[in-house]
């Protein structure tokens, strides 16, 4: 399920439900709007699930980076030593194994910095699906409250069963239905 389609059409609903007469309020079926956003609710802490494995997989890349930086230094390494042993290029091997030693360092900053900057990519990625949910949470809710407060006490008496309107508390997220 895409949260931000589910969304959106949770907003539709609300917005073409039928009209409560003489009055700002709709009538909606309190169950399946519920069921439609406790879905959304379960299928939001999957979109972290992803992103922690984002993390993970980011940890990972720079352990193995890590682990290929530290062969490729013991490999330069153990060039040079080797071309150190023959005494008529012992010059011309230090700088040789210097040069591969500071091109494994560099490729190994390279290979770093591409790591996070795909992480730091999907992140960015994520945060914007977490930040047009969250919108598009507050933006029904508000919604809703408005077509609530819009519908006054004079329909308190009209309003039973599941097409009542409901009103969520801001700070709580709790619903409760007007009668």
């Amino acid at each position: 399920m895409d949260v931000l389609e589910e969304l959106e059409a949770v907003m539709e609903e609300i917005r073409t439900a039928k009209p409560v007469p003489f009055s700002a309020s709709a009538m909606v079926n309190k169950q399946q709007l519920l069921d439609r956003l406790e879905g959304i609710k379960q299928t939001v802490p999957e979109e972290v699930k992803q992103a922690r494995w984002v993390m993970r997989d980011r940890e990972e890349l720079l352990g193995r980076t890590q682990t290929d930086v530290e062969q490729m230094v013991a490999e330069a390494t153990e060039q040079r030593d080797q071309m150190v042993s023959r005494t008529e290029v012992v010059g011309a091997a230090n700088r040789e194994a210097d040069k591969i030693i500071e091109e494994a360092k560099a490729r190994a900053r390279e290979i770093r910095m591409e790591a996070e900057d795909y992480v730091d990519a999907k992140l960015a990625n994520f945060e914007v699906v977490l930040q047009k949910t969250l919108g598009a949470v507050t933006k029904g809710r508000e919604s809703l409250r408005g077509r609530l407060d819009e519908a006054g006490a004079d329909d308190d008496d009209d309003q039973t069963g599941d097409n009542a309107p409901v009103s969520a508390d801001a700070p709580t997220g709790n619903v409760r239905i007007r009668r």
